[in-house]
């Protein structure tokens, strides 16, 4: 077994290394932040995590895959050369969606890496980890660990290599992760539909051919070109200046539907016939009531930003709707906790069960294909009834004081007699059943406002008035 020894040096590398391992993964600027060298540490150190996972000496392998970024290859070759010189085995699935290795990591029972930046900019790129079955690795749960040995490496560290060192296996897993999605979904009897896709130039664009080529649609291709400088937009879909292109591409097409992925895929937004975005939350609901079917009486799980439709639709269907924090480990963590089939994110990210528990938004994109299909009416009659209410969808607003102005809606609440609850940041719901969030980011100067109401006019009021004091 291999051995890493501190020097006690310390230098720059270490410490770029350090600020760009976040709480839930890695993301940084290339060749600045984040080099083939720090990829390489990282190999190392996860390596020496997931051996210590088992008392018989670890899984034996990791399971990679990289997105389409001009950098992603050279990364995962880094890191494959950590964990091979450390003593595991690699099994590099190549170019892939996030949700496609998280496939991956649950079908082999092996933990994995993720080599995407998601949706941000050409320039950065990061790492997704997750243990064997795609159990997430977050700071509480080991990445605190491979970040200080990592940067502990690059700071001078020896590395003692493993006695033998581990193989690398090339293998293509695009055939049995679109196999395993359409398994789980029946499309075979849906009617013929016309579907825009706008892959953003991600990995949509090789994932969607394989996963929708064979089913009764006709697909029209925006962007699919695997392209990580993202030539025609952000590949975003939750900014609304990213789906215009969508949306002009629907309502030229006479489409049923579109469909938006970001850079790694693993998210998907909805447009209707008419060119109007859907709600996240009106997905999360049409999907849950679909789940509810196949499991009656299931748990679903929902944020605490998303409609309050959802827990409605959920509970009237007979399911068991469990309210969480925002993000995906609290997702995930309250899905093994409560044995929920599904859940739901208002940022379009969609968690399953029978997916390893883990968020992919082809298999949302599939279930409502299912359903639209399923049935003559048009999208947007399918999805009126899940969306009730009127969202301000999330505000960002830079302050100084975020602690004194979250005190000031607390105060702003109570003169209005609402119930308030702290459970991530201040929620506060009126009495006449409106409800309004603010939550402080995790990484910038922000004050990150949702306001929902019966109507528009109502969410309106209400959001310029929180507004007015947050910028007070």
């Amino acid at each position: 077994m291999s051995d890493t020894r501190t020097s006690g040096s310390s230098d720059t590398a270490g410490n770029r290394l350090r600020a760009i391992v976040k709480a839930y993964d890695v993301r940084g600027l290339v060749g600045v932040e984040f080099t083939e060298d720090a990829a390489r540490a990282l190999g190392v150190a996860f390596a020496h995590l997931v051996r210590e996972d088992s008392a018989d000496g670890g899984p034996g392998a990791v399971v990679m895959a990289y997105d389409m970024r001009e950098s992603s290859p050279g990364l995962a070759a880094a890191f494959a050369g950590g964990v091979t010189g450390a003593g595991l085995n690699v099994i590099n699935a190549g170019l892939g969606s996030t949700d496609l290795l998280y496939y991956a990591s649950g079908i082999l029972n092996l933990p994995g890496a993720m080599f995407t930046a998601s949706h941000n900019p050409a320039e950065y790129n990061g790492i997704k980890f997750c243990r064997a079955g795609a159990v997430p690795v977050s700071s509480e749960t080991g990445l605190v660990q491979v970040r200080d040995e990592a940067a502990a490496i690059l700071d001078g560290a020896v590395v003692v290599p493993a006695a033998t060192k581990g193989a690398i296996e090339e293998r293509n897993l695009l055939t049995g992760y679109s196999q395993f999605l359409l398994n789980l979904v029946d499309l075979t009897h849906i009617r013929p539909l016309t579907v825009v896709v706008d892959a953003g130039n991600g990995m949509a664009g090789y994932t969607v051919p394989a996963v929708l080529g064979g089913l009764p649609l006709t697909i029209k291709e925006l962007f699919f070109e695997l392209d990580g400088s993202f030539p025609n937009h952000e590949a975003n879909p939750l900014d609304p200046k990213n789906i215009v292109d969508l949306q002009a591409a629907v309502k030229a097409a006479g489409a049923d539907i579109g469909l938006a992925f970001d850079g790694d895929a693993d998210r998907c937004f909805v447009v209707d016939e008419r060119g109007l975005p859907v709600s996240p939350s009106a997905i999360t609901a049409l999907v849950a009531e679909r789940e509810l079917a196949k499991h009656p009486g299931a748990t679903i799980l929902y944020n605490l930003i998303t409609s309050r439709a959802v827990p409605e639709i959920v509970d009237a269907a007979g399911g068991t709707s469990v309210r969480t924090r925002v993000g995906h480990s609290f997702i995930k963590a309250e899905m093994a906790r409560t044995g929920a089939i599904f859940g739901g994110e208002h940022s379009a990210h969609y968690y399953f069960a029978d997916f390893f528990k883990a968020d992919t938004g082809m298999l949302a994109a599939l279930h409502v294909l299912a359903a639209l299909g399923g049935q003559a009416g048009p999208l947007s009659a399918l999805v009126a009834d899940y969306d009730r209410y009127s969202a301000s969808g999330e505000i960002n607003s830079t302050v100084d004081d975020a602690p004194g102005k979250q005190q000031l809606i607390r105060e702003f609440g109570a003169a209005r007699d609402g119930e308030i609850d702290e459970m991530d940041g201040v929620t506060v719901t009126l009495p006449d059943g409106s409800w309004f969030n603010v939550r402080v980011s995790n990484t910038e100067p922000l004050l990150r406002l949702n306001v929902e109401a019966a109507t528009t006019e109502q969410m309106a009021t209400l959001r310029d008035e929180l507004l007015a004091v947050i910028r007070s």
